[in-house]
């Protein structure tokens, strides 16, 4: 497998249209788009469709997802589906799998296996089935016990695809361009090594909206509302919210609420740097920020699309599941 310098390869090297230009599709070089074609007409519309090129990506830390990974490819090929294996390093990412002319991307894992794969295939326009073998499961959703009866409905198209805001962080020092990132929960400013806050003046739309003593500033997508945004204390938004959420970690003597901001809203961060301040992914390697550096952050022109087979309502459903535990930590029983 190639190892790609940046989305933008992994997109052939195109830019996206400028922000709120109509959607943008990345069509693979071996996909054949023909006229009267259920399959291409569904993939174009992102209407629900039987995939026919299918990759996995188990998490190997998870030994049930070789398991279930072996599992699902027997019973996709046994459908005439095309089926290739990706073994990512989640813990030493590096190498990225070559998506070219793959239509549906599964993961099994949890709910960080999902985020990093949703890297790989939202900038393709691929849709992300989640199978559950890690710990946390906010994001996957189908466990080992709904695999085969759930597997038969994708075959059958009888799913929905559920589209999520991303949105894009862009660093600049100066007038100068550093990073673009693509980002699925959220993007945080916080201190480095140093336990002291930080201080983060916060534009809205070219205007003055608020400034941050905190320990950080979390901006995130409806997705990041119940990560790191719940733990700071954020509202918990419903996934197909298209907002994304501003809120301080642990502020002193500031505004210690979240502002929801609508989807055009575009939002700069000015931090001032007196120690380590770094700017991070979606929890991936941060990035030391220095002074007069401007984090501009506003709706992605692409979104991760999503495979479900449970009912709308299900969000409410997993999140009260999930809240009543912490599949994290090993609690002893005292019954």
């Amino acid at each position: 497998m190639r190892q790609a310098s940046s989305l933008l390869e992994l997109r052939g090297g195109s830019e996206p249209p400028p922000y709120g230009a109509e959607p943008w599709f990345v069509l693979t070089s071996n996909w054949q788009w023909q006229d009267n074609s259920d399959y291409n007409t569904a993939k174009m519309s992102l209407s629900p469709f039987r995939p026919q090129n299918v990759m996995l990506m188990p998490n190997s830390a998870f030994p049930k997802a070789n398991i279930l990974a072996h599992q699902v490819r027997s019973f996709l090929s046994n459908s005439n589906i095309s089926v290739k294996t990706f073994n990512y390093d989640f813990e030493s990412p590096g190498i990225t799998p070559d998506l070219d002319g793959i239509d549906l991307l599964i993961v099994l894992g949890g709910d960080g296996s999902l985020l990093r794969a949703g890297h790989f295939c939202a900038p393709l326009g691929i849709p992300l089935l989640g199978i559950q073998t890690g710990r946390l499961g906010f994001l996957v959703e189908l466990n080992e016990n709904e695999l085969e009866k759930s597997l038969e409905k994708l075959i059958r198209a009888e799913y929905r695809l559920e589209s999520r805001l991303m949105l894009t962080a862009q660093l600049f020092s100066g007038n100068t361009l550093r990073y673009t990132w693509d980002v699925i929960n959220e993007a945080v400013i916080c201190r480095g090594k140093e336990v002291r806050p930080i201080e983060v003046r916060v534009d809205l739309n070219e205007g003055y909206m608020n400034s941050y003593v905190a320990d950080g500033v979390i901006v995130a997508t409806a997705t990041g509302s119940t990560g790191y945004a719940l733990a700071a204390g954020g509202p918990i938004l419903p996934p197909e919210l298209r907002n994304m959420l501003i809120l301080p970690i642990a502020p002193h003597l500031s505004l210690d609420r979240a502002v929801v901001l609508a989807e055009g809203a575009e939002v700069n961060l000015y931090p001032t740097i007196k120690h380590d301040v770094v700017i991070s992914i979606d929890g991936m390697d941060p990035v030391l920020l220095s002074e007069g550096d401007r984090i501009h952050i506003l709706a992605n022109q692409c979104s991760l699309h999503m495979v479900r087979f449970c009912e709308p309502n299900y969000f409410y459903r997993n999140l009260a599941a999930v809240m009543q535990r912490n599949p994290i930590l090993k609690m002893e029983n005292h019954d």
